[in-house]
């Protein structure tokens, strides 16, 4: 009997599944989500081929993260009939300078997990949850937490560091840098399927309701545009992207606001949601005619646009961009306006392609090739998981 790997990927709301076979080629099984946890929780399975294996609504926001991960438990061992789990990856958000590359779990590492909540509140302590959970059920279970910060720590340390006093910076202060599975994930397949653009000057542009760009020299992270924390850089969902610290000191000094009002404006009320008043989804600001929802969009683009420009910049040149996540994997409109601002690049894009947005989306003979790769941090957490623990 084969052993699996199971997957949970937990975020905010949400907590997205996955169950692989130990083996080399680690086979898909099944994979879902449980989202809208703590509003009207929703549970859905599919397997390899895409077939709806499970699937269970709730009417109440009774379901906390810890609940929400006893189900998947349950809907696991009933999809596996009695095949056995021999160990579950995570992602975890932030890895802080202690951890740079996988690590299995014990308390201590718990513990110091623990420590970086503040660092990524919308996201840490979600990321525990589950792992917490599972520890507290099964606590011989083998354990791997895989961190979205360690891809970045190959940067330059100029790359890394803020303007502050050396005690800050040796405390911990400076630029880490987020959603380095994905971007492990997608450096991963260009080697399988363009190894000379793999090894080339590339930007990816991570584009869903947390949004980052990663300049990659050589398969390697260089400059990212989340820094300190994942609300840094560009407009998000209902994250603010980059902002002069300035306006946080009038908020405190003027607005009377205290560090909670402040962070809940920054990481739940401000982004795309904010700008437009209307929601944090891409495809909702599509369909609306409100004047307020392309704007938002318009400010989406505009930073993807310029952050492109530094990213460029950092690697000394552009010789390929890569879309992936939801938005840019599936907003083909998206990805023709980020191109036309950066014309200037080289991007040039085949209307065609875009419209059917997969591989590569580029006119034939474009300075820069631009692709569409989907994202897939569930199979590098998956494969993490299995290289720590010697079963592949």
């Amino acid at each position: 009997m084969t052993g699996c790997i199971a997957v949970l990927n937990a975020g905010s709301s949400s907590i997205k599944f996955a169950l692989y076979e130990a083996t080399d080629d680690g086979a898909l099984l099944f994979r879902g989500q449980i989202e809208n946890v703590g509003l009207a929780p929703h549970l859905k399975a599919v397997d390899a081929a895409g077939a709806v294996v499970a699937e269970h609504r709730w009417t109440s926001g009774a379901l906390d993260h810890h609940a929400a991960t006893a189900e998947i438990l349950k809907v696991g061992r009933e999809l596996l009939a009695g095949r056995p789990v021999i160990a579950f990856g995570h992602r975890v958000v932030h890895g802080g300078t202690e951890f740079a590359q996988p690590v299995l779990v014990d308390p201590a590492v718990i513990e110091a997990l623990a420590r970086l909540v503040p660092l990524a509140p919308l996201h840490q302590p979600h990321n525990l949850a589950p792992i917490e959970a599972i520890a507290a059920a099964a606590p011989t279970m083998p354990q791997v937490a895989c961190f979205d910060t360690a891809f970045h720590r190959t940067q330059p340390a100029l790359a890394q560091a803020f303007a502050l006093p050396r005690d800050l910076t040796a405390a911990g202060v400076r630029r880490y840098g987020f959603h380095g599975l994905s971007y492990d994930y997608i450096v991963s397949r260009l080697q399988a399927i363009d190894l000379v653009l793999a090894r080339s000057r590339l930007v990816i542009a991570h584009l869903g309701n947390g949004a980052s760009l990663c300049a990659i020299r050589d398969g390697r992270s260089v400059a990212n545009t989340m820094g300190f924390t994942a609300v840094d850089g560009l407009v998000m969902g209902t994250r603010t992207g980059s902002l002069d610290p300035g306006v946080l000191l009038y908020l405190m000094q003027e607005r009377g606001m205290d560090a909670k009002a402040i962070e809940d404006l920054l990481y739940r009320r401000s982004g795309l949601l904010g700008v437009s008043g209307i929601s944090s989804d891409m495809r909702t600001l599509r369909q609306s005619k409100a004047p307020a929802a392309a704007e938002a969009i318009a400010l989406f683009v505009y930073r993807i646009v310029r952050e492109t420009g530094s990213l460029a910049a950092a690697l000394g040149g552009l010789d390929g961009f890569v879309f992936t996540a939801g938005i840019g994997e599936n907003d083909a409109a998206v990805r023709a306006e980020v191109a036309a601002g950066c014309r200037w690049l080289g991007l040039d894009l085949d209307a065609d392609r875009n419209a059917k947005g997969q591989g590569v989306i580029s006119r034939d003979g474009a300075k820069v090739k631009v692709l569409v790769v989907p994202t897939d941090e569930e199979r590098m957490i998956a494969r993490y998981t299995g290289a720590v623990l010697g079963f592949r």
